[in-house]
């Protein structure tokens, strides 16, 4: 049954943007390590009181589609398909109503490992998209980077979300100096020839505190030098709001075309067109990645607030959004939280 409410506007901020995009972290735990997310012994994860609940998570979701109008929803972690009420909360969402009089767009962001066990019963339950974690094809180096040896795992996710139909499959590498520059290449052409969408991303400080160290990013431009030895290139138009740029791949003797993407959150930020808002697994808004407050729903929700009263709390945050993120300036400070703690 669709609910109607009565809409209080949208989730706009000083300097002009409007969040219609919102990540929901559904936990802060994670079946891998990766080097570049947290340390090699893990976390302490947040005690399950404090995790919203399934019903919770879908209620705040409510105000964001019903009341803020946002369209799209991304579900993160941690891993996200450790949340066992997952199928419950992708239907939950899809039930509502943005202010267009469509179902919200659900997507997934994942390492893969376990997909393949549940991506049907995920796509039932209204999930249209998966973004998956793959940093390399070499399964040595993909251990280094996980430490963890589930390469098979994450190849036996991507085949089947794709033989499901959520597409366009995207694919998320984090390059490494040192470590898999090497697979650069290797990843264009194994996504290219699958038909999924790859996105290389820059390593960002908001891993492991202290662990971040510039000189081991690589950066956008350097990534793009590498492809353009392998690939004719040409920009692709239309980039919007996207985190990333992406580029048209022309065919070639070993491959089809198709695009590959780079998102530089360091070397070029593009803070000017964000247009996403963010609610940690325990409820807290975090209007920008690099966030160095937080605003409590949870507290206010579990004390009878009306959904009128959490869309006045978020709407007062997120006015409250940063111009951009000081990533390589002075003063800058990394949040006390990790990614995984975030949501990514």
């Amino acid at each position: 049954m669709t609910t109607v409410v009565t809409r209080l506007g949208t989730l706009a901020d000083a300097h002009g943007r409007v969040a219609r995009d919102l990540r929901m972290s559904l936990t802060d735990r994670c079946n891998l390590r990766c080097t570049y997310c947290m340390p090699a012994d893990g976390l302490a994860w947040l005690p399950t009181p404090e995790v919203l609940t399934d019903a919770e998570v879908v209620r705040l979701i409510g105000v964001a589609v019903g009341l803020l109008g946002v369209r799209k929803i991304r579900f993160t972690g941690g891993e996200p398909l450790l949340r066992r009420g997952l199928a419950g909360i992708i239907a939950g969402a899809r039930a509502l109503r943005t202010d267009e009089g469509l179902s919200p767009e659900l997507s997934l962001t994942t390492n893969g490992i376990g997909l393949d066990h549940r991506v049907s019963e995920l796509a039932a339950a209204g999930l249209q998209r998966v973004n998956i974690s793959l940093d390399s094809l070499d399964r040595e180096r993909y251990a280094i980077l996980a430490r963890r040896d589930r390469l098979d795992e994450v190849l036996d996710g991507l085949a089947a979300a794709d033989a499901t139909g959520l597409r366009p499959v995207k694919v998320n590498a984090v390059v490494m100096r040192g470590v898999n520059e090497v697979d650069v290449v290797p990843l264009a052409e194994f996504c290219l020839q699958l038909g999924y969408r790859l996105r290389f991303i820059e390593q960002m400080p908001i891993g492991p505190q202290h662990g971040w160290d510039r000189a081991s990013m690589v950066p956008a431009a350097e990534i793009l030098e590498l492809l353009g030895g392998h690939f004719t290139l040409s920009p692709a138009p239309g980039r919007g709001s996207a985190p990333a740029e992406e580029w048209l791949v022309a065919g070639g003797d070993c491959h089809p075309s198709g695009t590959v993407g780079v998102i530089a959150s360091v070397t070029g930020p593009f803070c000017a067109t964000c247009d996403r808002t963010r609610l940690t697994a325990d409820g807290q808004v975090r209007t920008c990645l690099f966030s160095l407050t937080e605003t409590d729903l949870r507290t206010p929700l579990r004390s009878g607030a009306t959904d009128e009263d959490l869309a006045e709390l978020w709407t007062g945050a997120h006015r409250g959004k940063w111009a951009g993120h000081s990533i390589g300036r002075a003063g800058f400070r990394q949040p006390d939280r990790t990614m995984s703690a975030i949501g990514g």
